[in-house]
């Protein structure tokens, strides 16, 4: 509390006394409000950062410290839920009567409890490993809709990869269909080529929102980095895409990207069965919290729904919640696997109760291996990320390094021979708490073979990280390890 005194002199002394008092008081009311509903290191953090330097800490404290979204969005989504479990019959008509083991159960009702959708059987699954052949798919099914295209995507881009999909699109809306799309403002502003995407878009017929916009001249105002991550795509709620891919070409349009080789390796899964109608229910949500348009006529079974015979359940999670939906499941199926974990995730930054859950599993034999990039595209979360592979790697954990150029974008996990884990979820804390997520629940051995069937071709193309090899790693590298692991507690 020295620098208002460092202004004797230059400042009339009742203006020093006054910033005196103001500092002290930012002080003291901090260490009251800020730790209330945060971890410890995220309130750690952000009183060291007010302790240091007081106004501007506390100038970006109220930009950023609250990872809610605002009250009136919390009340949409608790509508949305209660309306789900009480007015949607056939939904609750629809639900599992799964036979597996009784901790598949008790996940799947914890994923009830926190995010209001049911299990239901009858499903099929295919995955789609290719990056253009899942755009081709959507492009497909697009062409064949007859009533409605719901897509929500976190970045969106018109180019030589995605024009097809988009042409279907249009095409759709100008024959009578309902096009509506979705992408997250920050996330689609950021890339190249934003303009020429938007001025396409007010040409045609489809209908078009901007995901969580921060448009202040609207009114339009919240924490700036908080993003809607989701990918879906829902087709006359008969089928359904979900998993990783944005839409956009596999180097992000950037010549820099395209230079290096560097491209995203993407897994997306295209879905049949009552789990469509799950997942037009989160995009359903996040249309109402941006036009307040309610598309409850739409959730219907589909036709046939029974086309297969996977069994299915769509956890939401995000700041729209008071919980940390994806965290929790993760958490509950990890502390649960007896025998084998295979995880995929292009940025591993876990909180504490994720790396003791991942950690535990390996001390206590369970085979746990994790697929992540030898190379990541984000300097800080790359860094953050390394600096938990020597505890990882104590623990027994195997560590495969997917070759660079390329970026192991995928988010999966599977879980013994019982459960599947897809969608658009990392591990890290932005995806448990800044972020909008939707993940999918896949339940039974044949679903969970041919992810493991993916994980093999990851395995090939990757090589293993050694213990010994990474403790004689430079000093210098470590360093910057550990200081990016800071950034990681800041929420």
């Amino acid at each position: 509390m020295l620098w208002p005194f460092s202004l004797a002199g230059t400042a009339p002394t009742w203006v020093v006394v006054l910033l005196g008092f103001a500092d002290l008081a930012i002080r003291i009311l901090a260490l009251g409000i800020i730790p209330g509903n945060r971890r410890p290191t995220t309130a750690m953090a952000w009183l060291l950062g007010i302790f240091f330097i007081p106004f501007v800490g506390i100038v970006l404290f109220l930009l950023f410290g609250n990872f809610r979204l605002s009250s009136r969005r919390r009340a949409q989504q608790q509508l949305v839920n209660e309306r789900v479990q009480a007015g949607i019959t056939a939904l609750s008509d629809a639900e599992s009567d799964y036979p597996g083991p009784e901790w598949v159960k008790s996940a799947a009702e914890l994923n009830r409890t926190l995010g209001s959708l049911p299990m239901v059987d009858g499903n099929s699954v295919d995955l789609i490993p290719g990056y253009p052949d899942s755009i081709l798919e959507m492009t497909k099914a697009v062409r064949k809709a007859k009533k409605f295209v719901n897509a929500e995507f976190y970045i969106m881009s018109s180019d030589h990869v995605t024009n097809d999909l988009l042409t279907a699109m249009e095409e759709a809306a100008e024959r009578g269909v309902e096009v509506r799309l979705l992408f997250d403002h920050i996330g689609t502003l950021r890339i190249k080529g934003y303009r020429k995407l938007l001025n396409r878009l007010r040409a045609g017929k489809i209908q078009w929102k901007r995901m969580l916009p921060l448009l202040p001249i609207h009114g339009q105002w919240r924490r700036p980095d908080l993003r809607n991550h989701r990918k879906i795509m829902v087709i006359d709620g008969e089928i359904a895409f979900t998993g990783s891919q944005n839409l956009i070409e596999p180097s992000y349009n950037n010549p820099r990207h395209r230079k290096a080789g560097r491209e995203w390796v993407e897994l997306m899964a295209c879905l049949r069965g009552p789990i469509v109608t799950t997942l037009n229910v989160v995009f359903a949500t996040d249309w109402l919290s941006e036009t307040d348009e309610s598309l409850e006529h739409q959730l219907q079974l589909p036709a046939n729904p029974e086309p297969g015979t996977v069994t299915a359940q769509v956890v939401p999670s995000g700041p729209g919640f008071i919980t940390e939906n994806n965290l929790r499941l993760f958490n509950t199926l990890i502390y649960s696997a007896q025998h084998r974990i295979s995880i995929c995730s292009p940025y591993f930054v876990p909180d504490d109760s994720l790396l003791y859950a991942i950690t535990t599993a390996a001390q206590r034999g369970v085979d746990v291996e994790l697929f992540v990039s030898e190379k990541g595209d984000q300097f800080l979360v790359h860094h953050a990320q390394r600096s938990y592979y020597e505890a990882l790697l104590e623990a027994g954990v195997r560590i495969y390094l997917y070759k660079a150029p390329f970026v192991l974008h995928a988010k999966h996990f599977t879980i013994d021979d019982e459960v599947a884990v897809l969608g658009s979820s990392n591990m890290d804390m932005r995806s448990f708490s800044l972020n909008l997520e939707v993940s999918v629940m896949l339940l039974g051995e044949d679903i969970v073979n041919k992810m493991r069937a993916v994980e093999d071709t990851y395995r090939d193309i990757s090589h293993e990280l050694k213990l010994a090899d990474w403790l004689n790693r430079p000093l210098a590298a470590r360093y910057v390890d550990n200081v990016a692991r800071l950034t990681a507690t800041v929420q």
